[in-house]
């Protein structure tokens, strides 16, 4: 073959393979949401609007979620040292399934002056599908921890969602949801602690289960 041809060839070959990947690639439709974030801080109840965007990234049986914040949405009345301040979020999912995947990030990288906006890093977690279909992602709970306090952010106009996408089941994935069920803000206010109270309940009912049995054993007649 002379080496026009095969560069024909190779090229041909690549734009195949270029097609396949995009053919393969899961549909998906992004926007950037204003959400109206009505906070609860140490100092008072305060609002603020932020443009938020949600990117997904394919990583083995799930996706890479990272929720980006474009202004800030909360200030303190007294300088943050650096590092001072650890955000955290809960990105709802909606459509073929119904979950609540908590996203965190680093503390701020920088002092954040008094009574000025403060700049949250993009904040992300993994979401693992367990029903195929389109699912939407939706910007929910902003939690900010700093020097001690804690301000809770809850979306107030329910935004849009900011990304929607084509997903498949991970194999084996069970087929009933494992997230409880969200009934209104106060649920989703709470959504990002639903792991570490769960594993709480669980330590609970297991000394409990003990407690009971070593009562049942002491009074076991000789």
């Amino acid at each position: 073959m002379s080496d026009r041809k095969r560069s024909t060839a190779l090229a041909l070959a690549s734009a195949l393979a270029g097609s396949a990947v995009l053919l393969a690639a899961p549909a998906a439709h992004a926007d950037v949401v204003d959400v109206e974030y009505k906070c609860q801080t140490p100092i008072g109840d305060k609002s603020a609007v932020s443009p938020i965007d949600i990117k997904a990234v394919k990583e083995g049986d799930g996706y890479r979620l990272t929720m980006s914040f474009q202004k800030g949405v909360s200030s303190s009345p007294i300088e943050l040292g650096k590092g001072a301040m650890n955000p955290s979020a809960v990105i709802m999912a909606g459509g073929a399934e119904q979950a609540s995947i908590p996203v965190s990030g680093a503390p701020n990288a920088e002092a954040a002056p008094a009574n000025t906006p403060i700049k949250i890093s993009d904040l992300s977690g993994t979401y693992t599908p367990k029903k195929s279909g389109k699912v939407t992602f939706t910007a929910g709970v902003l939690t900010i921890k700093a020097m001690g306090t804690t301000t809770t952010c809850t979306p107030g106009n329910s935004p849009k969602p900011s990304l929607e996408l084509d997903v498949t089941a991970a194999a084996g994935a069970a087929a009933s949801d494992a997230t409880l069920p969200q009934t209104g803000p106060a649920d989703s206010a709470l959504a990002f602690g639903t792991l570490g109270a769960t594993v709480a309940l669980s330590g609970a009912a297991g000394m409990l289960w003990l407690t009971r049995r070593g009562r049942r054993v002491r009074h076991t007649p000789s």
